[in-house]
C-alpha cells in the first residue's frame, strides 16, 4: 500500500513538473465530427501558385505530408511518427520538405509571414489561445476551411474545421511558412 502510494505522489509530482516546465496546461475541447475525407484544395485555373516559394516548397504536398500522417498519436515533447505535439507535428512535416521551423509554439508563431485569416492556404500556419494568452497550439491548414493537427485531446493527429466553435472562439492566426521566413539551418 505504502509502494502504491509513493509511486502516486511520483507521477503526480512528473505531470506537475511537465505543466510547469512547458508552463501547458491543455483545455479540454469538445469531440468533433470526423469532416469528410479531406484533401488539399488545389487551384483549378492555369497560371503561378502563389503557394509555391522560391525553393519550390510548395503549400500543397506540405498539406498531404501532415494527411499522410493522420492517427500517429500524440505524444508531449513529441516529434515524430511515434508521438507528436502540436509544434512537434509542425516541425516534423516542415523538415520532411527540407525546411527548418522553429520547436515551440510560440517561435513559430514569430516564424515566416503574418496572413490575413481570408488568405489562409494550405500549409500555412494556425494558431490558437487554448492554454493562456498568446500562442499556445499550432496546426497546418489544408484547404477547405481544415487543418489538421496533433491535440492532447483523443491522442491523435487529426483534421478538424477552423469554422468549429472552440477552434473558431480560440484562433489566434496563421503564418505563411517559406524557405525565406524559415528559421535559417544551422
Amino acid at each position: 500500500m505504502r509502494i502504491a502510494g509513493l509511486f502516486a505522489v511520483l507521477v503526480t509530482s512528473i505531470v506537475v513538473a511537465a505543466c510547469a516546465a512547458t508552463g501547458a496546461v491543455p483545455a479540454p475541447f469538445p469531440r468533433p465530427a470526423e469532416p469528410a475525407a479531406p484533401t488539399p484544395d488545389k487551384p483549378t485555373t492555369g497560371g503561378t501558385d502563389s503557394r509555391t516559394a522560391p525553393s519550390g516548397i510548395d503549400g500543397y504536398s506540405v498539406a498531404g505530408t501532415a494527411l499522410a500522417l493522420r492517427g500517429a498519436p500524440y505524444r508531449d515533447g513529441g516529434g515524430d511518427p511515434a508521438g507528436f505535439d502540436c509544434s512537434g507535428f509542425v516541425w516534423y512535416v516542415y523538415a520532411q520538405h527540407g525546411v527548418k521551423v522553429p520547436r515551440t509554439v510560440g517561435d513559430q508563431y514569430r516564424a515566416g509571414r503574418e496572413v490575413a485569416a481570408d488568405r489562409i492556404e494550405p500549409g500555412d500556419l494556425v494558431f490558437f489561445t487554448t492554454v493562456t494568452t498568446g500562442a499556445s497550439h499550432v496546426g497546418i491548414a489544408i484547404g477547405g476551411d481544415q487543418f489538421v493537427h496533433a491535440p492532447s485531446g483523443r491522442g491523435e493527429v487529426r483534421v478538424e474545421r477552423l469554422s468549429a466553435s472552440y477552434w473558431s472562439t480560440r484562433f489566434l492566426g496563421a503564418r505563411r511558412i517559406t524557405p525565406r521566413g524559415a528559421a535559417p539551418s544551422s
